[in-house]
């Protein structure tokens, strides 16, 4: 999840770079056409069926996969990364409770109360004037709610993945992310569509892999943990996305952010902690 993180939020910093002149939707195109070629030579170096066996829950990761790519990368295209990052950590708190609900893993009042600080978090960030009376900036609303969808919708993708998980390859589920985003980009981006020149081939191409590779960390720790824990761990983007937006775009949070990241991140920590096993306890003498 630590690769994860740290690729993802590389993806994000590329994105960023590349949208102040590609829309997104062209660069969703992108990204998906990449990683559908190396995930298609992957699983035919592994020997490995490409197409799986539970076909309809595939597609349904994938569309979930798609929807949560395009409200992401609008967000982070109108939006200081930062800020964009930290809305969509969101989803710690929402995946424990959809896992909860569809994959019945255990939830408590503890996850409760992390969904509660997390939406604290939220509102911190998305309306600083009328909730703390301070003079700060004030965001897209249409931005905002898709980093919100994002996270509900990447929430969807790791339940999804988690379910797929107990008996379909990592690299299988991979794959249906950019087979089903590929062809659902196209008509999306048609009409805004432009040609990339320079260096935006290259910052397109580094996008694919840099999602490729947060795509297999993430598909194999979903596999060998809760997905509520799993989850959590990857509040680590949030930092590493903070020290992009400030090295790269100069964009320093205001500290209505910073309040309002603290309180998302304190949100994850604590459905990271309410989804972790018990610890056994030693017999007594």
């Amino acid at each position: 999840m630590i690769v994860s993180a740290f690729a993802f939020s590389v993806m994000t910093l590329l994105v960023k770079q590349v949208g102040q002149r590609i829309p997104p939707q062209e660069i969703v195109c992108a990204r998906a056409a990449v990683p559908l070629v190396l995930s298609y030579a992957a699983l035919r170096s592994a020997g490995v069926p490409v197409l799986g066996s539970r076909r309809p829950l595939l597609v349904l990761r994938g569309v979930f996969g798609f929807t949560s790519l395009s409200s992401i990368y609008y967000a982070v295209t109108h939006m200081p990364l930062a800020e964009a990052t930290v809305i969509q950590y969101l989803h710690p708190p929402l995946t424990a409770v959809l896992a909860a609900l569809v994959l019945r893993e255990r939830i408590n009042a503890a996850m409760l109360a992390s969904i509660a600080v997390s939406i604290a978090g939220l509102l911190v960030i998305a309306a600083p004037q009328s909730l703390l009376a301070v003079d700060a900036h004030t965001f897209d609303p249409i931005a905002v709610a898709a980093a919100v969808a994002g996270a509900v919708f990447s929430a969807c993708a790791y339940v999804t993945v988690r379910k797929l998980g107990q008996r379909e390859h990592p690299l299988v589920i991979v794959f249906y992310f950019p087979l089903v985003a590929l062809p659902a980009s196209i008509p999306t981006m048609w009409n805004d569509a432009v040609w990339p020149v320079g260096h935006e081939w290259l910052l397109l191409v580094l996008i694919g892999i840099a999602t490729q590779v947060g795509q297999v960390a993430i598909t194999r720790a979903l596999q060998l943990d809760s997905a509520g824990r799993t989850a959590s761990y990857s509040y680590l983007q949030v930092l590493f996305a903070a020290v992009w937006g400030a090295v790269f775009f100069a964009e320093l949070p205001v500290p209505s952010t910073v309040l309002g990241a603290a309180l998302i991140l304190v949100g994850a920590l604590i459905s990271m902690r309410a989804a972790r096993p018990a610890e056994p306890q030693p017999p007594r003498a």
